[in-house]
Order: C-alpha cells, then sequence, then structure tokens
C-alpha cells in the first residue's frame, strides 16, 4: 500500500526515486508490522507463512507457508469494515476471457467488469502493442481475502473501467500456475519483507515486476490509500518516471536472481547427515510449544513436513535423550490436533490452521495436500507407537476425502472454502458457518435424558461437555474479531470418554456409543445446510500426495479397500494427466458440467512437483501393492524430471521449465512448507529408484542434489526437514527386505503385514530379489 509519501511526491511533474517509490507502494501505512506472519524476526529459523491476508492480527487467514526474504514490515491490511466475509457479486455480465477457462478462480472472476485476461501470449502482446503496464493479480479459489477484493474492488464499475483503460489486466490462479506466483511472490517478499494473497503486482509490457503488493481496499482509510489511489498514482508515474521505474525493477529481478541461485560448488558433497539431523532437531525443539504441541504460538500449522522428519530422527536415535524428545514432540502434537478443533470432528478431516495456540479455533478452510501429508503423518505415529487413535484419525481423514473430495473418475478435487451462507439465511458468507454449532441447536437435536446417567443428563448435557459447548458459544472474543462466529461454538474435545463416562456415572462404551451417535445426527443437519465452495479442480501434484496417502495408510491397515482406492487414483492420473504422446505430465483437470473430466483450452504442461509427488506417490503404491506397473511408470516419470528440470551445471531441479521465457527467475524450491520442496521429495525419489533398479546415476544424482541444497542444510535445516529425512536415508542406506513365499499364502501376508506395521523409514524392497522369489504373481 502506499504511505502519505504519495501525497508529497506524486505530483506530476515530480521526480520518484525508485527505490524509494517501491518502499512507499510496498509498505504499509506505517512501519509496524501488522501481522504475525510477518511481525517475528526469527532469523530463518521458523520460516514465516505468508498469508492470504487478515486486517486482524488476531485471526490471520493463512493458506500456504512461504519463506519472508526481510524482516521489514508488510502491507497492512484492511479493517474489515468492508465487505468482510462477502461472497462475490451474484448478478451477471457478460463473461470477459475468463468465462472460457476451466479454472473456478478464474471462473469466479470472469463476470468482474475488469477485461482480464489469462496468463498467455495474447495478453503479453496487447501489452506490448499498446505499450501499456500489466497488472497481475494472483489468488485462489478458496482465498477469503481473494473475495473480498473482488467484491470491493474487481467488481466495481468505477475500477473496472480504471484497470481496462490503462493496464492489461491478467488473473491467475496460483495453484495453475505456481511458475508465475512464485517469482513474483519472491519480488513481493523481496521488496516488501512480507506477501500473500491476493497478490497484486503491476509488470511492465516485457513482464519485470516494478511495484507489488497483496490486498488493496478500494477505498482510501485514513493514512491508508485504496486501489484507486494506487492505480491513479502508477498511471501517473508510468507516464511521468516510467525509465526509473523499469530501471528500479530490474535491478531487483538482477539482484533475486543472485540471490536465489542454488548450486553446488565443483566437487562439493552433501553435508555430514549426522550434524545437519542433529541441528535440524536442535531447531525444532527451541521453536515447539510444550502446552499444546506444534512449533509456534500462533497461528499454529500442522506443519506434517518437521512430524515426519522427527519421527525419522527418533528412529536412528531410539536410545538416546534427543530421540525420545522427538517423539515425544511428535506423538502429543498428533494428539492435541486430532483432540482440538482444527480436527473436524463431525465430518471428519482437518482445516487449515489454527488461530489460537490450542488447535481450538481454525481457519475452516480444508486443502487436499493437509488431509495427505496428515494421513501420512497419523499412521506413521501408529506405526511408531501401537496406539489405536492414531489410525484412527488416519481412517478419519481417508473417510473425508472419499466422500467430499473425491471425483467419480478417481481423482481429487483440491480444497473445500472457510466461507459459507449461514443456515439461517442471508446473502453474506461467513467463515465457519458450515461448521460451528450454538448450544441451542445441540440441545434441540439432543433432547434424550439418558437412562442412568447423574443428574437426570440429556444426551446433549453430555455431548456439550465433552466438546466444550456452551450456551453463549465458546469462541472468544479475541479469535473472533469480526463477529462472525459470536454465540457459536466450535467443537473441541475437553475430557478423555473415561473422565466424561465418570463425570455422568455411566460405562465407557455407553458415552462411546452416544457420542459417536450424536455425531451421526450432526452430520445430518451439516448436509442441509448451504454448503461451502468446493474447488473441483484436480492437480497432479496434490493427486500425487494424496496416493501416497491412501497406500501408506491402506499398507500398514492392510486394508484392501483403501488399497484399491490408491490404484484408482493412479489410474486417474495415467488417464486424465499423463499425455503420453508428449510424454509429459499435465498440472490439471477440472471436473465439468456433466461431471466429466475436462481439460482447459490450453492444457498447462506439469511443474517439477508434478513429477516429484507423482513418483512419490506410485513408488509408496508399488510397495503397497507389488504390482511392478505402478514402479515401471515411476521410472518412466523420473526419466522425464531429469530431462526437463535438472541443472547439469548446478545439481538440483528447477521447479519449472528453464527453458520458459516468460518466466523470469529460475528458482528451486528451498522451503519445506506447507508443502514439501519438489527438491526434497526428489532427493528421496531417486534413492528409491536407484535402490528399485539398480541405476547408480539416480543415486549419485540424489547427492548432488543434496549437495546443492548444502548452504541452506547446514545454516538452516529447519527450512528443509524434508530434505533432512533423503540425506539422512542416503547416510544410513536403505535397507533390502526379502520375504521368501506364495503370494498369498498366509504366511507370506503375515510377514508382509509385520513388516508394513513397522516404522522403517530406510527400508526397501528391492525388485529383484521380489521378482525373483515371487515370480509367479509379479509378472
Amino acid at each position: 500500500m502506499l504511505r502519505l509519501a504519495w501525497a508529497r511526491s506524486s505530483s506530476k511533474n515530480s521526480r520518484v526515486d525508485p527505490a524509494r517509490l517501491l518502499s512507499i507502494v510496498l509498505l504499509g501505512g506505517d512501519n509496524k508490522p501488522h501481522s504475525p506472519e510477518q511481525s517475528r524476526d526469527i532469523s530463518g529459523l521458523t520460516p514465516p507463512p505468508a498469508s492470504d491476508k487478515s486486517p486482524s492480527l488476531l485471526r490471520p487467514r493463512t493458506s500456504q507457508y512461504c519463506f519472508s526474504m526481510t524482516s521489514r514490515a508488510s502491507l497492512s491490511m484492511a479493517s474489515g469494515s468492508e465487505g468482510q466475509g462477502s461472497p462475490p457479486s451474484t448478478h451477471k455480465r457478460p463473461p470477459n476471457r475468463l468465462g472460457q477457462e476451466r479454472s473456478p478462480y478464474l471462473l469466479q472472476h470472469a463476470h468482474n467488469p475488469v477485461d482480464w485476461y489469462p496468463w498467455g501470449q495474447e495478453a503479453f502482446d496487447k501489452a506490448r502493442s499498446e505499450d501499456k503496464p500489466i497488472f497481475l493479480s494472483v489468488g485462489y479459489s478458496t482465498c477469503h481475502w481473494c473475495h473480498v477484493m473482488e467484491r470491493e474492488s474487481f467488481e466495481d464499475e468505477e475500477i473496472g473501467k480504471t484497470l481496462s483503460d490503462n493496464f492489461v489486466c491478467i488473473k491467475v490462479d496460483r495453484e495453475e500456475r505456481p511458475d508465475v506466483d512464485k517469482v513474483y511472490m519472491t519480488f513481493v517478499q523481496a521488496t516488501s519483507g512480507g506477501g500473500g494473497w491476493p497478490m497484486s503486482v503491476w509488470l511492465t509490457p516485457d513482464l519485470r515486476p516494478f511495484i507489488g503488493g497483496t490486498y488493496f481496499p478500494p477505498k482510501d482509510s485514513g493514512r491508508r490509500p485504496g486501489l484507486k489511489t494506487v492505480l491513479t498514482r502508477i498511471m501517473e508515474q508510468w507516464q511521468d518516471n516510467r525509465e526509473a521505474l523499469e530501471s528500479s525493477g530490474e535491478r531487483v529481478i538482477e539482484a533475486l536472481k543472485k540471490g536465489t541461485s542454488i548450486a553446488a560448488n565443483p566437487g562439493e558433497t552433501p553435508p555430514p547427515a549426522h550434524d545437519v539431523a542433529n541441528r535440524c532437531f536442535v531447531q525444532l525443539a527451541h521453536s515447539y510449544e510444550e502446552e499444546y504441541g506444534g512449533f509456534r504460538d500462533a497461528p499454529k500449522f500442522p506443519s506434517p513436513v518437521n512430524l515426519m522428519f522427527l519421527m525419522s530422527f527418533w528412529s536412528v536415535n531410539r536410545s538416546s535423550t534427543e530421540g525420545s524428545e522427538a517423539l515425544q514432540m511428535t506423538l502429543h502434537t498428533l494428539r492435541m490436533m486430532a483432540l482440538g478443533g482444527i480436527h473436524d470432528h463431525v465430518a471428519q478431516g482437518f482445516h487449515r490452521y489454527s488461530t489460537d495456540s490450542s488447535w481450538h479455533v481454525p481457519h475452516f478452510e480444508k486443502m487436499l495436500y493437509d488431509q495427505a501429508q496428515l494421513a501420512v503423518a497419523y499412521i506413521s505415529a501408529y506405526q511408531v507407537s501401537g496406539e489405536q487413535v492414531f489410525a484412527d484419525v488416519a481412517r478419519d481423514i481417508l473417510l473425508y476425502v472419499s466422500r467430499d473430495l473425491s471425483d467419480k473418475s478417481g481423482g481429487f478435487y483440491s480444497a473445500e472454502d472457510a466461507d459459507s451462507l449461514p443456515a439461517a439465511g442471508g446473502s453474506e458468507k461467513r467463515e465457519g458457518a458450515f461448521c460451528v454449532w450454538m448450544g441451542s441447536e445441540v440441545r434441540e437435536l439432543l433432547p434424550i435424558v439418558v437412562e442412568g446417567a447423574t443428574g437426570g443428563a440429556t444426551e446433549a448435557d453430555i455431548f456439550m461437555h465433552h466438546y466444550g459447548v456452551k450456551e453463549q458459544g465458546n469462541v472468544d472474543m479475541e479469535q473472533d474479531p469480526h463477529g462472525e462466529l459470536q454465540g457459536q461454538n466450535v467443537l473441541i474435545v475437553r475430557y478423555s470418554v473415561e473422565l466424561t463416562a465418570a463425570r455422568f456415572g455411566l460405562s465407557v462404551a455407553k458415552v462411546s456409543e452416544l457420542l459417536a451417535s450424536a455425531r451421526a445426527k450432526m452430520a445430518e443437519v451439516r448436509k442441509s445446510r448451504p454448503a461451502p465452495h468446493l474447488d473441483t479442480k484436480m492437480l497432479a501434484s496434490w493427486n500425487g500426495l494424496m496416493l501416497s496417502g491412501f497406500a501408506r495408510v491402506g499398507a500398514v491397515l492392510d486394508d484392501k479397500a483403501l488399497l484399491e482406492r490408491a490404484v484408482q487414483a493412479a489410474g486417474f492420473l495415467k488417464e486424465h494427466l499423463w499425455d503420453a504422446e508428449r510424454q509429459i505430465m499435465l498440472r490439471s483437470c477440472y471436473r465439468g458440467d456433466e461431471m466429466e473430466v475436462e481439460q482447459g483450452v490450453s492444457p498447462i504442461a506439469g511443474f517439477l512437483d508434478d513429477y516429484a509427488y507423482v513418483i512419490c506417490g506410485l513408488l509408496d503404491l508399488y510397495e503397497a501393492t507389488l504390482q511392478p506397473e505402478w514402479l515401471r511408470w515411476g521410472e518412466e516419470l523420473q526419466d522425464r524430471q531429469d530431462l526437463l528440470f535438472w541443472d547439469a551445471e548446478g545439481g538440483g531441479y528447477y521447479c519449472s521449465d528453464p527453458t520458459d521465457p516468460t518466466v523470469l527467475l529460475r528458482l528451486k524450491q528451498d522451503q519445506d512448507g506447507a508443502e514439501p520442496s519438489a527438491n526434497s521429495v526428489s532427493a528421496l525419489n531417486l534413492l528409491r529408484l536407484s535402490n528399485y533398479t539398480g541405476r547408480k546415476d539416480w543415486s549419485q544424482r540424489s547427492q548432488q542434489l543434496l549437495a546443492a541444497f548444502s548452504d541452506r542444510l547446514t545454516r538452516v535445516p529447519i527450512a528443509l526437514p524434508e530434505m533432512v529425512r533423503g540425506l539422512m536415508a542416503n547416510h544410513y542406506t536403505l535397507k533390502q527386505i526379502v520375504i521368501c513365499g506364495q503370494r498369498d499364502a498366509p504366511d507370506t501376508s503375515s510377514l508382509l503385514a509385520t513388516v508394513n506395521s513397522l516404522f522403517l523409514p530406510h527400508k526397501d524392497n528391492d525388485p529383484k530379489h521380489t521378482s525373483r522369489l515371487w515370480k509367479g504373481y509379479l509378472t
């Protein structure tokens, strides 16, 4: 946003220092941090998430992690007084160009009075031919503040005309085009110290950014200029100070090219695994919150990559104090998350994150990648501990995904929105409306007096005691600054079943039965409520993660139905997101109006994470089913990934096609955040494939990749806990487990079940041995 400095420096004839101009636009109305994501200077030890940014310090609406490159204050947010929680306008104008797109996010903007273009050559050519700056707006369909900015600004006729007349306006779905998002988010972070969505960036016709930020309110408010002011000033500066703007943007991009370069020095080897793993553990332990688990106070994120590293660290340090501490941190965090409001106790699955330190009041959005990684984390915790509760939660997650995020083709949808219309009616969507409960609702639904219960308690009394439901609501005002949850309850387990049973003089079995029955009744009520928006986009990368979830849980629990669902998912990927003619993965496909699978007009070629996550899923599926077709396809995809993205000079993989002239930065993602870095996943994929196939070049490539990230691994391994797991696997080597016998024989099945029940992060079933020993059923 703009400071008051605009008023002093924006006269038509003024000259503005380009560096100062960037600072003016990118900083908020003052120099104080406005969001906890950017306000904590933690020296890189806990990379803060970029946010779907909120006007409130207490209730951020964050949807993805991203690493903040500086500690400077970033954009301040609107007060929330304008359009808070409102849905996009429902009146329809003739569609703009986005009406031809398939992305749910782009289609949400198809009726704006803005001359939107999708990212592509047509827009670039128009900018060059008309010599206009580009306004790039990036978001995604379940982003709350993207909805707010659309309703406030992009539905405004005056703003729409200003944008259309003076800029070439491009709208990008960050989940469709992560390559575009990463480049310009890197620019925004570097020049502001923070970032988030919606992201707003102004570019030259040759796509070089010169000013950027995130959410802008439509009108000035006190010291906070609105989008109308921003557009006016940028138009003036484009006319009067264009050379300075372009020069400044060029310098920033050149600095970013140097600053984001990741490469190994000639002859460099990976850093010592033991030292890196110990340092990663120490850094995680330093950020660990002991009372409720997790790795910061608030907001608090699930961070499955941290939990998987800690379990791997424990597996090689079982007899040490540090190993015991790592295990305790993991299991306590997973228990508290399962009890908390971040866990949907009625309809299963996990919300995006908790706004408080106790996992109680969540941001209600549900993302596919969270479900996938948490399913693996919980089933791994079951392997480690033997505690049935962790297996139950893993099943719970997959039940939600199978019911609510699954397409009949076998694919998985991307996300459910946090906002929905209240059941009582109204035109304004509210966060969590689909999920929360009033005390009176619970009492009306569960009125029966429970026989034998102390004091003649009803089912509602018992349920409300167990789940912390209060007549006046259980959400603190501090967690609800906009009053969306006033009088409402977010279910959170306050007592164990044993304590609840003792409180009401009932047996544990009776209380368990009662609570299960109550949840089922509440789930039926939910079905009658207005449902939140469902993003039916199907991404190869996230489907690969979910494939791993079903394969891993199915193998550990020896559940044939889950394994069949995993096979169906792999078949979907091969049928709909693998272009066999061009030998490339495709990024996405979509649910059509007739519930069929559709591709966009111009299918998007897959990125590094599409290959890496799918390969990992296929290897997990191969281990779970021992069907060699999935291993063979995984090998084929790895060869294509190497050809398309490998940096032969510096090692490691580029996130996107390095030959694409429209992508200004050749980035190698160096953070495991809400999703693991594709380079981190690839380090272990390469090692597993090398052991399966005997190809030493893949093992060497894994070593080269790890060497390229040596500096990051050595200094701040907490930023790359998944890659540290790959480094540990290279050091400790994968152990081969060979089982002799007929595949369907009971003793063979028993041995396989035993192996699958154990947490063995460095195990490997060598296909050369299994093919020879189980020749009859593998070929």
